[in-house]
């Protein structure tokens, strides 16, 4: 049977004299290795229909959105992303024919986006896909997911991952 690389990682961390550090780098690993084993999932289920999770985010974010529309800066901040990122992500999807980029008739400054038909069409698709291939097939029961959302949710907090 082979050895688990996180917990031989931990076993020479723990050997080469650094053990106060060593459940903070399995911590840290762990957490790395199930985003990389999550993203393979998604980007699987994602991939065929065009989109990246991030596209999926701004589609689905503007699909929940009052009217399908919604001022850049507030996306981003929703989506925690950086404005160039957004700006990208936007034009992206505007080339795609999914999200429609408005002027803002509140802000000459700002810049809206809205979902097209298209866009809405394709997030419910992806929407379900995700739902059944992903999100209901972590791998974990109920109550370890609550947990792991918890625990996750007071690290955030803790690094003042709060919204802006």
């Amino acid at each position: 049977m082979a050895r688990d690389p996180i917990a031989e990682a931990r076993r020479q961390w723990e050997a080469h004299g650094w053990g106060a550090a060593a459940p903070g780098m399995t911590a840290v690993t762990s957490v790395m290795r199930a985003h990389q084993l999550m993203l393979t999932g998604i980007d699987a289920t994602l991939r065929p229909m065009g989109l990246t999770f991030a596209r999926f985010e701004l589609l689905r974010l503007l699909a929940f959105a009052h009217e399908g529309r919604m001022a850049m800066g507030r996306a981003g901040d929703l989506l925690q992303v950086h404005p160039t990122s957004l700006t990208s992500l936007a034009a992206r999807s505007v080339a795609d024919g999914h999200v429609r980029r408005l002027d803002n008739p509140d802000d000459g400054r700002s810049a809206l986006l809205e979902i097209t038909p298209a866009g809405r069409e394709l997030v419910e698709h992806a929407t379900v896909a995700l739902n059944a291939e992903v999100f209901t097939a972590i791998g974990l029961e109920e109550g370890d997911l609550e947990t792991l959302v918890a625990v996750l949710e007071r690290f955030r907090t803790s690094k003042g991952d709060r919204g802006r």
